[in-house]
């Protein structure tokens, strides 16, 4: 008979990815997720598996959840270009004020270049904004929103990589003004 389950995987989950988003990954000690997690080290290992293994689901949940949240936030938007500019003050709020910044920059900052899964769920994940904004540009372009000459992905590999630029930038300068600057900076440019 299969044993049950003494904790909540899920919860278990985002109380380990807690722990990796303040420490990282090679900072973090299997006994520092077993007490976040409130549960057995052999728990860990009978049910998620190793510490590689329990990253890979913490970025996996990470990952699902912001593109969740990603599309919800520009599908109620009439306007593409608005919900353009809303991602981008959305990128700055999370640079400024969520505690733990971005834990797929952090991830692939830290790990993913020696990381096969890290970089296939990475690479996902970026895919998957890439063309969330590509899609909106395009549509800003058909409603005369943007100039018809816009190339939609080179706009969205450029506000993409703007926003790893400003991660790099706030954990190095802490200002927040610089940050806010930058934004504006680049919503002044794709408004021409």
């Amino acid at each position: 008979m299969a044993r049950n389950l003494e904790f909540n995987e899920e919860e278990a989950i985002k109380k380990a990815m807690e722990v990796f988003w303040k420490k990282g990954y090679g900072g973090t000690s299997i006994r520092d997720l077993a007490e976040a997690m409130n549960i057995k080290i052999s728990s860990i290992y009978n049910t998620m598996g190793d510490k590689h293994q329990l990253f890979i689901k913490c970025i996996r949940n990470y990952t699902q959840t912001r593109a969740i949240e990603a599309q919800n936030s520009t599908s109620r938007m009439r306007s593409p270009f608005k919900a353009i500019i809303n991602f981008i003050e959305g990128a700055v709020h999370t640079i400024l004020y969520s505690p733990n910044s971005c834990l797929a920059i952090k991830t692939t900052f830290e790990v993913a270049a020696t990381d096969p899964d890290l970089q296939a769920i990475l690479r996902d994940d970026h895919e998957f904004t890439y063309g969330l904004l590509t899609g909106l540009i395009k549509k800003a372009v058909e409603l005369k929103e943007l100039p018809e000459d816009t190339d939609a992905g080179t706009l969205a590999d450029f506000i993409l990589n703007n926003f790893t630029g400003w991660h790099e930038s706030y954990i190095i300068h802490q200002n927040p003004v610089r940050i806010k600057k930058m934004a504006k900076y680049l919503i002044a440019q794709i408004s021409k």
